[in-house]
């Protein structure tokens, strides 16, 4: 059994359009079954705590999963996800690992977030690994190991800027995460829209979509299970 902190945003506001934005339900919903099917320990925070935003997108009928259908017949999962703790309680030494889901909203807290960026950087020095999935890797940006970007010379994925194209958004994020990921010294791959990518690289795990929650959380997983390299 792994004890995995997963974090949300508590962001809901897409940029100046006065959208609705938030965290996407499958990037919640497809990593905690695969945690919690497999006998870890979840704990869901936020930086606000309590419920989370779910990008209203992320519930179209066009994007049900297995996982969206099951969340919803699931009222201890959705007692879980609407009283998220909030992450400033949260420590490094009483987890594993800790787990970023996407969605844009972590685009402009969780990227900027001085609380998120210690606690990934005390993961990361403690041996531990961190991952996230989509737009989450942007969480990144400002992290830290050793006097360089965490991303710096890694193998690394997340929302592409085809995929940002495809939704129309490219000039609503503050930030491209594929840009930026490559400017941070990151070794960038991808592969076509929406389809499936998780990469693991020493004790960093990224996911490229959506589609790559499950196989992005597997990873993690299977990293726990073998052990964890001390090297970066």
């Amino acid at each position: 059994m792994h004890k995995i902190l997963m974090v949300l945003t508590s962001h809901n506001i897409l940029g100046n359009t006065g959208r609705p934005t938030g965290f996407w339900l499958e990037e919640f919903t497809a990593p905690y079954y695969v945690f919690r099917d497999a006998g870890d320990h979840v704990t869901v925070a936020s930086p606000k705590g309590g419920q989370p935003p779910i990008d209203p997108k992320s519930d179209d009928p066009g994007n049900q999963t297995d996982t969206m259908t099951r969340f919803k017949g699931d009222p201890a999962t959705q007692g879980v996800l609407a009283n998220t703790v909030k992450l400033a309680d949260m420590k490094a030494s009483d987890f594993d690992t800790v787990f970023y889901s996407g969605g844009h909203g972590p685009m402009w807290d969780l990227a900027e977030d001085p609380v998120s960026i210690a606690l990934i950087e005390s993961f990361y020095n403690n041996g531990k690994p961190v991952a996230a999935v989509c737009h989450a890797p942007g969480v990144l940006r400002h992290v830290k190991y050793k006097g360089e970007s965490i991303v710096h010379g890694k193998r690394v994925t997340g929302f592409t800027n085809t995929e940002e194209e495809e939704v129309q958004l490219t000039n609503v994020v503050p930030f491209l995460v594929e840009d930026e990921l490559r400017r941070l010294g990151g070794l960038f791959e991808k592969v076509d829209n929406w389809k499936v990518l998780a990469i693991t690289d020493g004790r960093l795990i990224t996911g490229q979509n959506p589609a790559s929650s499950s196989d992005t959380a597997r990873a993690l997983r299977k990293l726990l299970d073998e052990g964890v390299p001390k090297d970066r």
